[in-house]
């Protein structure tokens, strides 16, 4: 049998018909990356919206953009201070800014999160975030029982009051610092050692907790190691990297153009933010939210169960980029049932401006307002002037489309009637005040008749006494002259 013959045998017993399904099938984003993770469990708002071709899923990023939106889970070594780690590593990548989630004293290792560039935005919140720390604390003599030194532990938990040690280089203030959870992990009687788990609110001092400890055995103690192995959301086994590794891949980078590496050590800013609620946003929103605007429902499309006003979520798109921390002002509830009014105020926006194309200002309200403001009948600010059409001020939008002869009929009508109005409006007045103002103008005619007639009184009044003392002068000289001849006589 021919292929062609084959062919139509299957089509006729129709192999190839794709059959009608009752039922939508389920997709799987259990596996789907970081903040698109369980994307089908998010409530949908609407599907309706144009993708844009802008922005990258945060793991498809060039190099150059993954790296500017990156952040390292780094194993700080032991002596140099958290800030000189950093320096080191904005040298080694070339980046412009750098940034990390709390300082660590010179001697502690451990958990350091390094943020990169446009990623520095999360640094403040990273830095409130709760802490983990293991911790060798020395005792300055024996104590034989365990159980003391695992309920003296336990006494430390909650709510404490902590001064800053000598050496730190804040203000030694005294200051109450909440400890969630503690436990001994070993005990060693002969060389008076203790070494504990701690999980703490961020700003706590160890050091200090750890002669607290010994004064709450009655035999002193001091701190002798401490590691930090979980700053917020990442611990000791998320992705963590040595300065090593950083230098190790730049250089397979700049000598092998191998990315891998790179890509390797350091991760999407998107992995901070997986424990924060989601709201899914339209594409064409997205530039407005850089911008600093407020999330309205129109542009929401997907959004998380149980939000609560004031609560802190993480605004993002449908390619899985993170825009911006946000407040919600709606709760769950409201964002499905209502359809308008603010669905969250921004905190902090994270992607840059004009990543993708700005969208606003086409609606056909803002459309028309460009239109009259270039034709001028509106002034520069969109703001109402003497040529405005009657339908603008009545806040109705003329149509812009096919309608463009009514809206230009109305456009053109509108001037005309208001200028007629305002001629009539200023006759009106006109004659008003001729009418009633008619004994007001009698009343200024006599006002200004008496004002005359005074100063004419006045100027009479001073050409007498200037008369009467241009004949007194007179006399006097004509008395000087008698005299005179009298004397020469």
């Amino acid at each position: 049998m021919t292929p062609s013959k084959d062919g139509s045998a299957a089509a006729a017993a129709g192999d190839f018909l794709i059959k009608p399904q009752s039922f939508t099938p389920a997709i799987d984003t259990s596996q789907w990356p970081i903040l698109l993770k369980n994307y089908d469990r998010l409530n949908v708002r609407t599907g309706h919206y144009t993708p844009l071709p802008s922005g990258y899923s945060p793991l498809k990023r060039p190099l150059a953009e993954y790296i500017r939106y990156g952040v390292m889970n780094l194993d700080k070594p032991a002596n140099p201070s958290s800030h000189e780690v950093v320096a080191w590593i904005k040298r080694i990548l070339r980046s412009e800014k750098t940034g990390h989630s709390g300082t660590l004293d010179p001697k502690v290792t451990g958990n350091l999160i390094v943020c990169i560039d446009r990623a520095t935005r999360l640094v403040k919140s990273q830095q409130g975030a709760g802490k983990e720390y293991v911790c060798v604390a020395r005792l300055h003599d024996k104590v034989p029982d365990v159980a003391k030194v695992a309920r003296a532990l336990e006494t430390l938990t909650g709510a404490v009051f902590q001064r800053p040690p000598l050496i730190s280089a804040v203000k030694r203030q005294l200051r109450i610092r909440t400890v969630y959870e503690s436990k001994l992990l070993e005990y060693d009687v002969d060389r008076h050692l203790v070494v504990f788990w701690i999980s703490c609110e961020a700003g706590t001092y160890v050091r200090t907790m750890c002669v607290h400890l010994g004064l709450v055995l009655g035999v002193g103690g001091h701190m002798q190691e401490l590691r930090r192995v979980r700053s917020g959301i990442l611990g000791e086994k998320d992705n963590m990297v040595t300065m090593h590794d950083v230098m190790d891949a730049q250089w397979a980078y700049d000598n092998y153009r191998d990315e891998s590496y790179l890509r390797r050590v350091i991760m999407p800013l998107e992995v901070l933010l997986t424990s924060y609620k989601r709201l899914v946003v339209k594409d064409s929103a997205v530039n407005a939210i850089c911008y600093g605007a407020k999330l309205m429902i129109p542009g929401l499309l997907r959004f998380e169960n149980d939000v609560e006003v004031g609560e802190e979520v993480v605004l993002m798109t449908t390619k899985g980029e993170a825009i911006a921390l946000g407040i919600a002002e709606m709760t769950t509830a409201v964002m499905a049932t209502c359809d308008h009014g603010v669905v969250a105020k921004i905190k902090r926006v994270v992607m840059d401006r004009d990543t993708y194309p700005r969208k606003w200002g086409l609606g056909p309200r803002a459309s028309m307002k460009k239109k009259l403001i270039s034709e001028g009948k509106l002034d520069k600010h969109g703001k109402p002037n003497e040529k405005t059409p009657n339908e603008w001020a009545r806040n109705l939008v003329l149509p812009t489309g096919g309608d463009s002869m009514v809206a230009s009929l109305a456009a053109a009508a509108g001037p005309e009637t208001n200028a007629e109005k305002e001629s009539e409006k200023k006759k009106k007045k006109e004659k008003n005040g001729e009418e009633a103002g008619s004994p007001d103008k009698e009343k200024s005619e006599k006002k200004k008749k008496k004002k005359k007639e005074k100063e004419g009184d006045e100027g009479a009044v001073n050409g007498k006494e200037d008369g009467e003392a241009d004949k007194s002068e007179k006399k006097k000289k004509k008395k000087k002259k008698d005299k005179d001849g009298e004397e020469e006589e």
